[in-house]
């Protein structure tokens, strides 16, 4: 009895699925600010102190020109201030500590705008796959399943880090050279608004320094642009974020990437994307393992089932 009902739940799968992918239409999504948007604003110091990436980025330049040394806290304190007092001074700037657009564009002098390779003309196919690797801070383009050309980028920081997973582009925009640089391409997460796009800053380029999007020199994602349409695959690779507790449908999380991504090695979930959206492939297939391990098939992946999974997961407080 229990092998037939594990039957009829896959046909019922790969039927939805057929289904969905015949009627359903690519997503739109609307392009709104993205976790690691920088608000083009007066830095100074202040009480209680100013907060924001904006400030990372300004810490994380100034420690690059020796002029900072402590942590990219993302706050502007008086090591911060400092720091900047000391460039202002060096670079005949008035040394009044606020970080205004003149000091913005003595930051960014000196720092590269490219990944100064060989420009290359349009990819020699159209099964484009962008794989972008977290661990070494680079974006490839898979042409045919072949490497065509691979960029430098900047990712999240580990307070703020970017989406493992299979996403798609999802809308792509032109912007206007501020904290997006001059291009935005959206991915369908479902946890908030990610996307590749251009920089303002980009001597960020090659570190974990945003609050989650994949940042690319403007030269370099100027060039990707047109190559990519609305759909094409992005994989994200990096570690997964294990879950603490119950996951239940209808959530979107980087923890359901991780319950997809194990119910995928042990054989249960073999359609759908590694997307954080527990939707009705990721029930079923949490129903099926459930059904397999002799547990009471709820599709809710309770902190029993996430053990049988092999995840630690605390006991529940009371």
């Amino acid at each position: 009895m229990q092998q037939r009902k594990l039957s009829w739940l896959l046909v019922f799968q790969v039927i939805f699925i057929f289904i969905m992918l015949s009627i359903a239409p690519a997503a739109a999504w609307a392009h709104e600010p993205c976790p690691c948007y920088d608000e083009e604003r007066l830095l100074k110091l202040t009480h209680p102190p100013m907060r924001g990436p904006d400030v990372s980025n300004l810490q994380l330049r100034l420690a690059q020109l020796g002029y900072y040394i402590g942590p990219m806290s993302g706050v502007y304190d008086s090591a911060t201030n400092r720091a900047v007092v000391n460039f202002q001074k060096d670079r005949g700037l008035a040394p009044l500590g606020q970080v205004d657009p003149a000091t913005w564009s003595a930051l960014a002098q000196g720092a590269a705008n490219s990944s100064n390779a060989s420009r290359t003309a349009p990819p020699p196919g159209k099964n484009l796959i962008v794989i972008v690797d977290t661990d070494r801070l680079v974006l490839t383009i898979l042409v045919e399943g072949q490497v065509f050309r691979q960029y430098p980028v900047a990712i999240g920081k580990y307070t703020s880090p970017s989406p493992v997973g299979e996403w798609k582009i999802t809308d792509k925009a032109y912007e206007a050279g501020g904290a997006f640089g001059t291009r935005w391409m959206g991915l369908n997460v479902p946890w908030g608004n990610y996307g590749i796009h251009g920089t303002n800053r980009p001597w960020s380029i090659g570190w974990a320094a945003s609050s989650g999007c994949f940042r690319m020199y403007n030269k370099d994602i100027e060039e990707i642009y047109s190559w990519l349409p609305v759909g094409t695959p992005v994989i994200v690779k990096g570690p997964y974020i294990p879950p603490t507790g119950p996951l239940k449908p209808g959530s979107g999380s980087p923890e359901v990437v991780t319950l997809q991504a194990r119910l995928r090695e042990k054989g249960f979930y073999l359609f759908g994307p590694t997307d954080g959206d527990y939707g009705l492939m990721t029930e079923l297939a949490v129903r099926e393992f459930q059904l397999h391990h002799g547990l009471k098939a709820t599709g809710v992946a309770d902190i029993t089932t996430l053990r049988a999974l092999g995840f630690a997961v605390p006991d529940a407080r009371p």
